[in-house]
């Protein structure tokens, strides 16, 4: 496993992003396991996690793009975030746009804030986790309402790897979806095998227990891997 991700694994502990124990998703699935974006609260944290987002998209996309699109509301710090980062490790200048939830009718009108989208931009979506693949939904047309524009790519920071809507991984159906290449920072899966029977900081955070917990949640809302 790279060293950034091994960092960003250790990361989301220290600020309370990651959290394990008895949780129900939004989708009612009672989870041992819980990501909450909303928990990078500081300046230093988001030019972290920008740094992290900015090289799982060098990796996995390359630099050449227009815009970085972040849904309204988390995906607003994390497209400034990702879009400084780039610009400070690699030299590239990214756009960052997102959306308003209401469109605006003064000023700078209309529904989007930040850089314009252009015909034929290329644009990435970022977003923190994706259970069921519904913001990815309202965003499609949205952005191609813009103009004649190509969105090729999805980045969030934690792949759950668990079933979308069918049996398949919400990231996966995405991809078929919307003919769009997705990643993700980490999986679930290289975060157990960095935690589990390792302390951090003095602590074992994923011990026996909790690994029979997560293989259990797992057996029962795994997606099946193609």
């Amino acid at each position: 496993m790279e060293q950034y991700k091994q960092e960003f694994i250790e990361f989301m502990v220290d600020c309370g992003v990651l959290k394990f124990g008895d949780f129900t998703t939004k989708s009612g699935r009672k989870t041992p396991f819980f990501i909450n974006a909303g928990f990078y609260r500081t300046g230093s944290q988001l030019r972290k996690l920008g740094g992290y987002y900015a090289k799982a998209i060098k990796e996995s996309f390359g630099l050449d793009f227009d815009v970085l699109y972040g849904p309204a509301y988390k995906g607003i710090p994390l497209s400034v975030a990702a879009s400084m980062a780039i610009s400070e490790i690699y030299g590239q200048e990214i756009r960052y746009c997102s959306n308003r939830k209401e469109v605006k009718d003064h000023g700078d009108k209309g529904i989007l804030l930040g850089g314009p989208i252009q015909d034929k931009d290329k644009i990435i979506i970022i977003e923190d986790v994706t259970t069921a693949g519904t913001s990815v939904g309202e965003t499609m047309p949205i952005l191609k309402a813009q103009g004649e524009v190509t969105v090729f790519g999805l980045v969030v920071s934690v792949d759950r790897m668990e079933k979308g809507q069918g049996n398949k991984s919400a990231l996966t159906e995405i991809e078929e979806v919307y003919n769009l290449k997705t990643t993700a920072i980490v999986t679930m899966e290289e975060v157990v095998e960095h935690l589990y029977n390792k302390p951090y900081n003095g602590t074992v955070i994923i011990d026996v227990k909790l690994k029979t917990a997560i293989d259990a949640y797992y057996e029962q809302y795994g997606a099946v891997q193609v």
